[in-house]
């Protein structure tokens, strides 16, 4: 066996914790397997996972978890419960409307004019029904990325790295740009889960604060090719646009000027 020098084995190692617990996907624990098989060094890391784990699992063997982990934990479920709370009274007010604007319909519906007119509100309030539960989806995978410490899957500054990792784990080709002489500095990326499908996410930093964009088909969302928007919730601010067919939703607690600089020079460093 010919072992791979510790250098060449950081991305592998940041997925051997997962690979212990079994929260990695098939895909991302063959990539596991395959490496393991000719890397001792990676292999007596994950031994040692293992014997760690055995260790924890014994009775009598108890941790007690930090307060201010603990502190963060719950605030965080908190948070979540009420995006939940809110996500669902969003629903039942979208249902509310379209009920109210069928009956409009109904009402008028000898009149073609007006029926026409009723029916096209209905049609140009849904897409933004369906934006909101979108917002609050993004707002959650951003969260839940810094609460279990897994903010990337490929953990670099080089965008010609970060690009073809994403080949085959994705049905679409994200653009990836290291923005770092814009003040946003790039910091790797991951697969994240929105809207029902398996997304792209790319990362990037502003002084000390995470930004998360996220990226997926434009026709997922209902997008038009000039659709942009910009939203604030419980502390985090959105800024969303379309481009080359792809949704990117940029979500961070930064200022929504610094939201608008990197879309600017995101857009720009990508156009074609």
């Amino acid at each position: 066996m010919n072992p791979a020098a510790p250098t060449q084995c950081t991305k592998m190692e940041l997925m051997l914790h997962g690979f212990v617990d079994g929260e990695l996907d098939a895909a991302h624990s063959l990539q596991i397997e395959q490496h393991i098989a000719n890397c001792s060094h990676c292999l007596r890391k994950m031994e040692g996972l293992q014997a760690l784990k055995q260790l924890v699992g014994q009775k009598g063997v108890q941790w007690r978890t930090p307060d201010h982990v603990r502190a963060q934990v719950l605030e965080s479920i908190s948070r979540e419960a009420a995006m939940q709370t809110r996500s669902a009274a969003l629903v039942h007010e979208r249902d509310e409307k379209r009920f109210s604007i069928l009956g409009f319909i109904k009402q008028w519906m000898f009149v073609p004019s007006l029926a026409a007119l009723a029916a096209s509100l209905l049609l140009v309030m849904t897409p933004m029904s369906d934006r909101s539960t979108i917002g609050d989806e993004v707002i959650s995978g951003h969260i839940r990325s810094l609460l279990v410490d897994h903010l990337t899957d490929v953990a670099t500054s080089d965008q010609h790295t970060v690009k073809p990792w994403f080949n085959g784990k994705i049905d679409f080709s994200p653009p990836v740009v290291d923005l770092a002489r814009e003040g946003f500095p790039l910091e790797g990326g991951r697969i994240d889960y929105i809207s029902g499908r398996v997304v792209a996410a790319l990362v990037y930093k502003r002084h000390s604060h995470v930004i998360n964009v996220f990226v997926w088909p434009a026709a997922v969302g209902g997008e038009t090719a000039t659709w942009r928007a910009t939203a604030s919730r419980d502390g985090y601010n959105m800024d969303s646009w379309v481009a080359g067919g792809l949704t990117f939703c940029a979500v961070s607690d930064v200022s929504t000027d610094d939201l608008a600089r990197l879309r600017v020079a995101f857009s720009s460093r990508t156009a074609k």
